[in-house]
């Protein structure tokens, strides 16, 4: 894929006032759609954050060349979604509506890194609808066909008006049956054995209309949020499927809402890259000068942006597997859960909880690690791993000399 098939925004642009070191919005449609969908959303955030977007193969400017219909998949939208990520500079959250939440999902999981936050609008699970066939057949025959798409969406979204309706149907209709027809079964399918819980472990918001008949309440608080244990979710009044088309203003402040809230999550996305990368640059990028590190695996905590990096990016290099299994963010404090292996297959648990400051900066971070017998193997390793870098009597395991003062 190429740039000029990306479509920007840049902040500061609509009139308003920009957020101060706010990421930006990678704007992900859904079926019949096109990236033009998100004109009144990116127009209701008045140049508050930069967005992107981009046409998915076979809808919009790409309706004319699309793809053998048998390469269409959510993994092929997800690595050009991915691809986009990269190209942008600075944290992105990505926004996806109905099919495109289950393309946003996989491209966040796939840049954990980059991607700051996910937002799932009117969302489809991942591992699909599964709606049986005759239910199906109806959503297949809408390719060209612009009174039973317009039917379909008045259904699904009652406050649509004729205005609106139209900009809809001139979109679906660029769409060719053949691709509507292959996208109905990307999204029904979804991903085979979906994972319980997300790949994507960074802060998330769902939100909904609560007179979405396609999304209903039952299909978010059953099959989609217990996925992502520490989601908010928001419902917008008299909304439906196309809730972003709908009403707009409502959606752009519960996005604007959870962005300002992020600065949490992002201190959470700089310490999983910190440890994926085994790098000292990464972690202290995140850290205030000052920061505090207090762990199970140290005796006394270790202070200052330079021994506190050297230290984790030591640690990292420790574990042979990393798995962080759930987030809690609030505006100054995160909470990670993880699990671990090391030396050789020894399962290690634990809680890191990371306080920052004003500006977003990690001021001090505790790590709690359990069993015991680990807890005092990985202290003597690290100890000696950074001899000469942090003093011995940080650490447990035979230390030779007293801490200053004792």
């Amino acid at each position: 894929m190429t740039r000029d098939l990306v479509r920007t925004d840049p902040a500061g642009t609509g009139g308003g006032e920009a957020l101060p070191q706010a990421p930006t919005l990678l704007l992900v449609h859904g079926f019949l759609d096109d990236a033009s969908v998100w004109d009144g959303f990116v127009e209701a955030l008045k140049g508050a954050v930069a967005t992107a977007r981009i046409d998915l193969p076979g809808s919009g400017t790409r309706a004319s060349s699309a793809e053998d219909m048998e390469k269409l998949s959510l993994a092929l939208f997800a690595d050009e979604v991915a691809s986009v990520v990269d190209d942008i500079k600075g944290p992105v959250v990505v926004v996806g509506q109905s099919m495109g939440s289950q393309v946003a999902e996989l491209a966040a999981a796939a840049r954990p890194g980059r991607v700051a936050g996910l937002v799932l609008l009117t969302p489809v699970p991942l591992g699909g609808t599964r709606l049986p066939e005759e239910a199906v057949v109806p959503f297949r025959a809408l390719g060209g066909n612009a009174e039973a798409q317009a039917a379909v969406r008045t259904q699904l979204s009652p406050a649509l008006d004729k205005e609106a309706l139209d900009a809809l149907g001139r979109r679906g209709l660029l769409v060719a049956p053949a691709v509507v027809a292959r996208h109905v079964d990307i999204w029904n399918n979804g991903v085979e054995e979906a994972p319980e819980r997300s790949a994507y472990l960074g802060p998330v918001l769902i939100v909904r209309g609560d007179s979405d008949g396609f999304v209903t309440e039952e299909v978010v608080t059953g099959a989609i949020a217990p996925r992502f244990p520490a989601a908010r979710q928001a419902t917008v009044p008299g909304g439906g499927h196309w809730l972003h088309v709908e009403h707009p203003h409502a959606l752009a402040r519960e996005v604007l809402g959870f962005l300002q809230n992020l600065n949490a999550g992002d201190a959470a996305s700089g310490w999983r890259s910190g440890f994926s990368e085994h790098s000292e640059n990464t972690f202290a990028q995140g850290f205030a000068e000052d920061v505090v590190l207090e762990a199970s695996i140290l005796a006394r905590p270790i202070a200052g942006r330079a021994l506190v990096a050297s230290a984790l990016a030591a640690a990292s290099t420790i574990y042979e597997s990393l798995e962080f299994t759930a987030e809690a963010s609030d505006a100054t404090t995160t909470y990670l859960q993880w699990k671990a292996t090391a030396f050789g297959g020894v399962e290690i648990s634990g809680v890191t909880l990371l306080e920052k400051n004003a500006e977003g900066d990690v001021v001090r971070a505790a790590i709690h690690h359990r069993p015991l017998g680990a807890v005092l193997r990985f202290s003597a390793t690290v100890r000696d791993r950074l001899a000469g870098i942090v003093p011995p009597y940080h650490f447990y395991a035979g230390d030779p000399q007293p801490a200053p003062g004792a």
